[in-house]
């Protein structure tokens, strides 16, 4: 009798969690956007190539070392507006698919992404880059809408801290070989 008695309340514990959890997911906002800028010692359009040559990425996109065995495949033009970039791979590399959508040399990349793998949803990554002297403020943003499910994750988590740690990764692996220096380990 007391065994039953405890299973509903952890069950009704567990209900009122799910339902709260729901309701914060629920007030959060339609959409989001995380930034994050560096300076980098190199001019915009050296910064730039290294963004909008979408196979120069392995040189310095954070998730590209998580899976080494990553399979991937360009299409479209060979770097700028058009080029595509899809990669599968296992655990948190996953599974996704990248296509520039606009493009000014030495000013800024935007791409399309569309991620199918550990979390199917589709935003946008957009670099913009201002010359500092013989140096660039490269601004790496990431914005797109929140479906539900990403806003449950992100009431657990937090978009900006997901998302933040990855953007910091890149711009500090992206400064290094724009700068000639060794990557960062992750």
């Amino acid at each position: 009798m007391i065994r039953g008695g405890m299973i509903r309340k952890t069950l009704a514990v567990l209900l009122v969690v799910i339902i709260g959890l729901l309701g914060m997911a629920a007030m959060k906002p339609d959409n989001f956007a995380v930034t994050r800028s560096t300076t980098i010692a190199a001019p915009p359009a050296q910064v730039l190539a290294l963004v909008s040559d979408l196979r120069r990425w392995r040189s310095w996109a954070p998730w590209e070392a998580r899976d080494p065995g990553m399979q991937r495949s360009f299409s479209g033009a060979a770097s700028g507006t058009g080029a595509v970039y899809t990669w599968a791979g296992k655990r948190l590399a996953g599974s996704g698919r990248m296509e520039i959508t606009d493009m000014a040399p030495g000013a800024k990349v935007v791409i399309k992404l569309d991620l199918v793998a550990p979390l199917e949803t589709s935003g946008t990554t957009a670099f913009y880059a201002v010359p500092q002297g013989a140096a660039t403020l490269l601004t790496w943003t990431v914005y797109g809408p929140m479906p539900l499910r990403v806003k449950v994750l992100s009431v657990l988590a937090g978009m900006d801290r997901l998302l933040g740690r990855e953007i910091e990764q890149g711009l500090a692996r992206l400064k290094s070989v724009a700068e000639g220096r060794p990557v960062p380990a992750r």
